[in-house]
């Protein structure tokens, strides 16, 4: 370790694959570390295409007057169905991810919770960025597997919401002898990136040894791991990937890198 790069030759596991865990793996090499990219999930098609199609049609059609993103990923299934957004349909963006996502397939954000990115982070803003309005037709596109958070307080709150699945998260086989890596406590470090990804760590990994750091992207993802019975040993104070890899470094300057297991 030296003191401008506290994660030198730390060896971090990255389970998820894509732009986001490709991005990861840069961010980490730039800043020392030795990042292993091992995509634990992926994402495939809703079961319902025709609910999809219908939505999308209504909301070119001008039906409604929010629009809620709370991934990338949906963004990707916005650009696959080539969807378009009227001017006057606003657009809500979970963080500053999803926000970089959306500007960079072409679409507009108009608002993104301040201080807390996730679904009840932008369901607390939700009132001051609307200005109070009720009710309002929103649509809120979401994963297969996500908790119904933001549609639910969104109901409760009087507005009219469509809440429709824009894709599904499958679980995808980690290669045997990264698992065999990790088991051997040859990795420094896993980033838990949602509930999800703690889900295949603890099925497909099992027990993580005590020298392996998990690191998990914020208090939700930390709450969902512990459930899924992983180990939380930090939680990043933001829901983003600079978060996570700053936290992960704070942590590595009050614990240096410890010697090599064979």
């Amino acid at each position: 370790m030296t003191a401008g790069k506290p994660l030198l030759g730390w060896r971090v596991l990255v389970p998820r694959g894509g732009p986001w865990g490709h991005g990861v793996a840069a961010e980490l090499r730039a800043r020392g570390a030795s990042p292993v990219v091992a995509p634990s999930i992926n994402f495939a098609g809703t079961a319902d295409e025709e609910a999809l199609d219908q939505a999308l049609a209504r909301l070119q059609a001008g039906d409604y007057h929010w629009l809620t993103v709370t991934s990338a990923t949906t963004v990707d299934v916005l650009s696959a169905h080539r969807a378009v957004i009227p001017e006057h349909t606003q657009i809500a963006a979970v963080g500053e991810t999803t926000a970089a996502a959306l500007g960079a397939a072409g679409y507009r954000v108009d608002f993104v919770p301040r201080r807390d990115n996730s679904a009840g982070g932008l369901l607390a803003e939700w009132g001051e960025a609307t200005g109070g309005t009720v009710p309002l037709k929103i649509l809120a596109l979401r994963s297969d597997i996500a908790k119904p958070v933001l549609t639910d307080g969104l109901r409760a709150s009087g507005h009219d919401v469509d809440s429709v699945v824009a894709y599904r998260t499958v679980g995808v086989p980690i290669a045997p002898e990264t698992v065999a890596r990790v088991s051997a406590g040859q990795f420094d470090a896993i980033l838990v990136t949602s509930g999800s990804v703690a889900n295949q760590i603890s099925v497909q990994i099992g027990l993580v040894p005590s020298r392996t750091v998990i690191a998990c992207i914020g208090p939700r993802t930390a709450v969902d791991a512990e459930a899924a019975g992983l180990r939380v040993d930090i939680v990043a104070r933001e829901r983003s990937s600079e978060s996570l890899i700053d936290t992960l470094e704070e942590f590595a300057v009050r614990r240096p890198m410890q010697g090599p297991v064979s």
